[in-house]
């Protein structure tokens, strides 16, 4: 791992010009906030060392260097997911390249579907906390001590403080920003409805195939993280209507300014 980290951190260290201050993961459908970035660099992830490649709909693919707000970013413009056939290593290799690069504060962004029948498509979600079904966990196998202890504490994944400031960012812009418990699935196909009844028992509000792979590993590496949901679905057995993943990105797209505004404003904040 450390000898892949030096290989991956010296290639997007002579393209890129700066420090990175944020790293962000955009997630299905999002990212075009990446498109936003001042000075931009772009740097497709089929060029980089020991990295994969997005093959699901509605992620571009590339890392972009870019400002917003002031700051200096590095964006996933597209991520890798465990179903498209990727180990977790693979998954969250990026979190660890991130870390490696001197990033120390991450913003995870997904679409899921609303267990909450309160939640309408365009609806963002600050998660406050997961639930792993996903029947793996990132952090299996060998530990690197440097990387991170061997049994991390998950008890804050999502940084309290960050949390604190989207509310403040959301309440300043006036949009409706719900909280809640994202439950990750393995994917590649949509939950069932018993499955979703079970996990709104369980305080489950918000169903996805993302996100909670790469929590981990940024909370093993000591980052600070913020995660925000885009809701462009009601979840399995919610609405008396199948699920499709083009209904995904479409809501996603138009969700497109409020999500750009909440996180340019989150991120003036940090």
């Amino acid at each position: 791992m450390q000898e892949k980290l030096r290989e991956t951190t010296a290639y997007i260290q002579s393209i890129i010009k700066g420090q990175p201050e944020i790293g962000l993961v955009l997630g299905s459908g999002l990212g075009a906030l990446a498109d936003m970035l001042e000075d931009p660099c772009f740097i497709p992830y089929q060029d980089i060392p020991h990295f994969a490649v997005s093959t699901a709909p509605g992620h571009q693919g590339r890392l972009v260097l870019g400002r917003l707000a002031g700051k200096t970013l590095l964006c996933m413009q597209g991520r890798f997911h465990y179903y498209e056939g990727y180990t977790m290593a693979q998954v969250t290799y990026p979190v660890r390249v991130m870390k490696a690069l001197g990033i120390e504060t991450l913003i995870l962004t997904n679409a899921s579907g609303g267990m909450d029948p309160a939640f309408a498509p365009g609806d963002l979600m600050l998660i406050t906390d997961h639930i792993n079904y996903m029947g793996t966990n990132p952090l299996i196998g060998p530990n690197d001590e440097a990387l991170g202890d061997r049994f991390p504490d998950m008890t804050e994944i999502y940084t309290k403080a960050l949390r604190e400031i989207a509310r403040e960012a959301a309440t300043a812009e006036g949009i409706t920003l719900h909280e809640g418990v994202y439950v990750a699935f393995s994917g590649p196909s949509f939950e069932t409805p018993a499955e979703i009844r079970m996990f709104r028992t369980l305080g489950g509000s918000a169903a996805g195939m993302s996100t909670v792979p790469e929590a981990i590993v940024a909370s093993h590496s000591r980052m600070k993280v913020l995660a925000i949901s885009c809701v462009t679905n009601a979840a399995s057995g919610i609405l008396d209507a199948p699920l499709t993943g083009g209904e995904v990105l479409e809501a996603a797209n138009k969700a497109g300014a409020d999500f750009t505004t909440l996180l340019s404003a989150i991120i003036a904040r940090m």
